[in-house]
């Protein structure tokens, strides 16, 4: 009986010697993941993703206005415009004054043509779409030029791509519409703005890792 005390006794420590390193381990994990979400890291994603959402909202309500001639373009186009500043000065924290400025002019100069695109689509006007398409994806590689500039992570690449695929979906957003096929206006919509929130984070993790001191 002695025997079988001891060898139990034995065993419970054994399990008590294993199992205590994983726990700490297991505890030492959650803590390190906590650590690496700062507040800082948050604020700069969130605020990121409402930008390009707003991005993608106000180019919808400009878009639709200008289609059917409604009173409130002026006051759309004003508020759009306002997002690429907004974008703009979002960056001004880790790049300065001069380079905001620069990529909300780039911005401001990406709606601006996009007004003229959805002008020649509602008229018919081909010869003026592809005038202006044209301007818009060169408007497109100056912005991926500009930002890979600044920050090694940002591949320019990879941003002209982005940025095509952005140009694509209010393309098809705005065909659907001429069309009145509302449903593949829809599916445009969600899968743009989807496309959005993948390029804010893409900016997001880039200037995190250009300035890990700030995050």
């Amino acid at each position: 009986m002695k025997k079988h005390l001891i060898t139990a006794g034995m065993l419970i420590m054994s399990l008590v010697f294993v199992m205590s390193p994983i726990k700490t381990d297991a505890k030492d994990m959650t803590q390190a993941r906590e650590e690496c979400i700062t507040k800082e890291t948050l604020a700069l994603k969130e605020s990121m993703r409402r930008l390009w959402t707003d991005h993608a909202v106000w180019t919808k309500s400009y878009v639709v206005s200008s289609l059917n001639d409604l009173e409130n373009q002026k006051e759309l186009l004003a508020r759009l415009l306002k997002n690429q500043d907004d974008i703009g000065n979002a960056i001004k924290p880790y790049y300065g004054e001069e380079a905001g400025n620069k990529l909300a002019e780039l911005l401001r100069e990406h709606i601006l043509i996009a007004g003229k695109l959805t002008a020649a689509a509602k008229s018919g006007n081909q010869s003026d779409f592809k005038k202006f398409n044209t301007e818009w994806h060169k408007n497109a590689d100056d912005m991926a030029k500009f930002l890979s500039s600044a920050n090694p992570n940002w591949s320019e690449k990879e941003l002209k791509e982005a940025l095509y695929i952005h140009l694509q979906f209010i393309s098809e957003d705005l065909s659907a519409r001429l069309k009145k096929d509302w449903n593949a206006s829809i599916e445009a919509f969600d899968k743009g703005l989807d496309h959005l929130m993948m390029l804010s984070d893409v900016l997001s993790a880039g200037i995190m890792k250009q300035f890990p001191e700030k995050f």
